[in-house]
């Protein structure tokens, strides 16, 4: 018995081969695009993390550690 072959003449193997392939790029492209999106967004470094003191905390913080070491 012939092996049944679609009308393009690529076997089943190959044709899964394009779809996977396919797909590859599909994510490669969304990745470089969320890559660029996020390059494009500036950091700010100067900005304290949420859970740091303030300024006044710290002050008094140190205040209160002089105080102790004296």
């Amino acid at each position: 018995m012939d092996a049944v072959e679609n009308s393009t003449g690529l076997s089943t193997a190959a044709l899964v081969a394009i779809a996977c392939n396919a797909l590859v790029a599909v994510l490669l492209l969304l990745l470089c695009l969320i890559v660029y999106r996020a390059c494009g967004v500036p950091s700010s470094p100067e900005r304290l993390p949420v859970l740091a003191p303030s300024e006044a905390e710290t002050q008094q913080l140190n205040k209160h550690k002089y105080l102790l070491t004296s």
